[in-house]
C-alpha cells in the first residue's frame, strides 16, 4: 500500500499519497470488521475526551489521528456515535483553544464536522457553528499589514539587483495573495510604481515574470477595482500573449494567466479588453500546453458580453476551432466543444448561429455513435441545447444533413433519437442528463410519427434522469431538485 500507485495516478491524473491509502485501507478493514473496531475506536476517544495538554506532540497527533478516523468512518459509526452532543461538549470547546499549537486540532475538528454534517447533526446547531466558523475566519496578522507591505516597497524601491527585486515581489505577492481583499487600501504606491519597474525590466524578462506574477495576485485583491489598473495593465497582457514579439516566449504563461483573472474581475467589457483578443488565432496555432487557459479565457469573455464578443471574434474562432478539431486528442476535442456549448449556453440564438460551420461534425458524430463516451456526451449537450432552445435552428439544421446523407429528415431524426436514447448513459452529470432529457422532451406536442414511436424510450430515459436530479429532504420527506 505505501509504493506509488501507477494505477492510481492513471485513474485520477496525479499519484496518491501514502496517507491516502492508509485511508482507503483503514476504511477497507473498518467496513469488514466494524463490530470488533467499533468499540476500540470508541474507546479511544473516550479516552481523548478533556482538555489537551498542548506541550505534548504526541497527544496532539493521536487526537488529530483518532479524530481522522472517527470522520473517514461517519456511515459506519451513525448508530454508536451522538454527534450532536459531542459537538456541544467537546468539539465546541476544542475549537475556542486559541493556542498556536492547537491550530492542528482545531483544523481537524472542522474537517470532522464537515465529514458528519451530512450523516447525523441537528438543524438548530447549525447557527452555533457559524459563529465559530467566522471567529476562526478572523486573522490576528492584519494589524501589522499596513507597516509590512510599506516596509516591503520601500524595499523594492531601494534595491538595485534583478534577483534582489524579484525576490521582494516574491513575497509581496505571498503577502497579497494571503490578505486577498485586505490589501486594498495599501496598494496604491505600488500601483504607481510597478508600471516604472516593468518599463526598466526591458532586458530582464524574469522580473518581468515576477512582475506579472505579482500583478495576477494584484488583480485578485483589488477585484472590480482592477479596472483602474488598465491603462497598465492591458498593454502588458498584450506584449506578453503576443507570439509575435520575442518576449513572449518567457512571458506567454504568465501573461495568459493574468488576462484570465483580468477578466475574472472584470466588471464589464471595454474597447481595449475586446481588442487584445486578437492575439488569441495566434495562440490558438501553436496548440501548446496553454490551451486549457485561452479556452478559459475564451469562456470568460463570453460570459462577459456573450453578444459583443460573438459579433467580433467568433467567425475567426471558428475558424481556429475548425482547424484545431482535425489534429486534437479526444480530451482537446471536449475542451473545444464546452467552450462551443458555453456560447450556446448564454446566447442560443447568437451562439448557434456563429458556430454553425461546426454543428454539422457535431451531428454526424451523434448519428455515427461516437464511440468516446466523453465526446459522445458533449455531443449530446450541444445538440440538446440548440433543439430545446432554438428549435428553429434545429430544423433547419436536420435539412441541411438529410441532403448531405441522402436520407429522408424524418428518417435522419429517428436515427438521431434512437442513438440519444441509446447512449444517455454516456451522459454521466444529472443536470446534463435532465438538459437531454428536456430536449427530447420539446419534440414530444409534434404529431410526427417517427416522434410517436420513440415515446417509450423517450419517457424512460426522462424517468430516470428525474431520479437522478431529485433528492429526498430529510427533514420535510419531500423531494426537490
Amino acid at each position: 500500500m505505501l509504493r506509488h500507485d501507477r494505477g492510481a495516478e492513471f485513474r485520477f491524473g496525479k499519484p496518491r499519497t501514502n496517507a491516502a491509502n492508509a485511508e482507503v485501507l483503514f476504511l477497507d478493514i473498518f467496513h469488514n470488521y466494524s463490530q470488533t473496531l467499533t468499540p476500540v475506536l470508541l474507546e479511544m476517544v473516550q479516552n481523548l475526551q478533556g482538555p489537551t495538554n498542548v506541550e505534548d506532540p504526541v497527544q496532539l497527533l493521536m487526537k488529530d489521528a483518532v479524530y481522522n478516523a472517527v470522520g473517514l468512518a461517519a456511515y459506519e459509526l451513525f448508530d454508536n456515535v451522538d454527534f450532536d452532543q459531542w459537538f456541544k461538549n467537546q468539539l465546541l470547546g476544542e475549537l475556542q483553544v486559541s493556542h498556536h499549537r492547537y491550530k492542528l486540532i482545531r483544523r481537524r475538528v472542522i474537517w470532522l464536522i464537515g465529514q458528519w454534517i451530512s450523516v447525523k447533526f441537528k438543524s438548530d446547531l447549525r447557527p452555533l457553528l457559524y459563529e465559530v466558523i467566522l471567529s476562526l475566519m478572523q486573522d490576528p496578522d492584519l494589524v501589522y499589514l499596513e507597516s509590512i507591505f510599506g516596509l516591503l516597497f520601500q524595499l523594492l524601491q531601494q534595491v538595485t539587483e534583478c534577483d534582489t527585486k524579484m525576490q521582494v515581489l516574491h513575497v509581496i505577492s505571498c503577502v497579497i495573495e494571503r490578505v486577498n481583499i485586505q490589501i486594498r487600501p495599501y496598494v496604491g504606491c505600488l500601483v504607481q510604481y510597478l508600471p516604472l519597474l516593468w518599463k526598466q525590466s526591458e532586458e530582464h524578462n524574469m522580473l518581468r515574470c515576477a512582475i506579472l506574477t505579482t500583478l495576477i495576485h494584484l488583480v485578485q485583491g483589488l477585484g472590480a477595482e482592477s479596472e483602474n489598473l488598465y491603462p497598465f495593465l492591458l498593454p502588458v497582457i498584450q506584449l506578453s500573449t503576443d507570439v509575435s514579439q520575442p518576449p513572449h516566449v518567457y512571458l506567454l504563461e504568465d501573461g495568459l494567466e493574468l488576462w484570465l483573472v483580468t477578466l475574472e474581475n472584470s466588471p464589464a467589457i471595454t474597447p481595449e479588453l475586446l481588442r487584445i483578443f486578437q492575439n488569441m488565432s495566434a495562440l490558438l496555432e501553436l496548440s501548446s500546453e496553454n490551451l486549457r487557459t485561452c479556452f478559459q479565457i475564451v469562456n470568460a469573455y463570453i460570459y462577459l458580453s456573450a453578444t459583443e464578443f460573438l459579433q467580433n471574434y467568433a467567425e475567426s474562432l471558428c475558424r481556429s476551432f475548425c482547424d484545431l478539431l482535425k489534429d486534437i486528442t479526444n480530451e482537446g476535442q471536449v475542451q473545444v466543444l464546452k467552450v462551443v456549448e458555453i456560447a450556446l449556453k448564454v446566447s442560443p440564438i447568437l451562439g448557434a448561429h456563429m458556430f454553425q460551420p461546426l454543428l454539422p461534425a457535431v451531428f454526424r458524430g451523434i448519428v455515427d455513435g461516437e464511440r468516446y463516451p466523453v465526446v459522445m456526451s458533449t455531443y449530446l449537450g450541444i445538440m440538446g441545447r440548440v433543439l430545446l432552445q432554438n428549435s428553429t435552428f434545429f430544423s433547419s439544421l436536420l435539412t441541411q444533413m438529410a441532403s448531405e446523407c441522402s436520407q429522408k429528415m424524418d428518417q435522419l431524426l429517428g436515427s438521431v433519437i434512437e442513438m440519444w436514447v441509446d447512449r444517455m448513459d454516456n451522459i454521466t452529470q444529472p443536470e446534463r442528463r435532465k438538459l437531454s432529457s428536456l430536449a427530447l422532451l420539446s419534440l414530444l406536442p409534434s404529431d410526427n410519427s417517427v416522434i410517436q414511436d420513440k415515446f417509450c424510450g423517450i419517457i424512460n430515459i426522462c424517468v430516470e434522469a428525474l431520479h437522478d436530479v431529485m433528492t429526498e429532504d430529510s427533514e420535510t420527506g419531500t423531494f426537490k431538485e
